[in-house]
C-alpha cells in the first residue's frame, strides 16, 4: 500500500474557512434571534402589566369618585 499525499490544495482551504465563517455567522444570528426574541416577548408582557394596572387604577379612581358623590 502507498502512502496517500494528504496536503489540501488552496482552493480547499479557502472553502473550508469560509464553510466554517458561514456556520459561525448562522450559529450567532441564531443566538442573536433567540436574544430579540425573548426581548420582544418580556417588553410586550411589561406593557401589558401596565396596561392591566392603569385599566385597575382608573376603575378604583371611578369607584372612588362615585363614592364620593353619594356621600356628599
Amino acid at each position: 500500500m502507498g502512502r496517500m499525499d494528504e496536503r489540501l490544495t488552496k482552493g480547499e482551504i479557502r472553502k473550508d474557512a469560509v464553510q466554517d465563517a458561514v456556520e459561525a455567522t448562522a450559529g450567532t444570528v441564531g443566538q442573536v434571534a433567540t436574544i430579540l426574541t425573548g426581548a420582544v416577548r418580556d417588553v410586550a408582557s411589561a406593557i401589558g402589566g401596565l396596561a392591566t394596572d392603569i385599566f385597575e387604577i382608573r376603575d378604583a379612581a371611578r369607584r372612588a369618585s362615585e363614592q364620593s358623590e353619594q356621600s356628599d
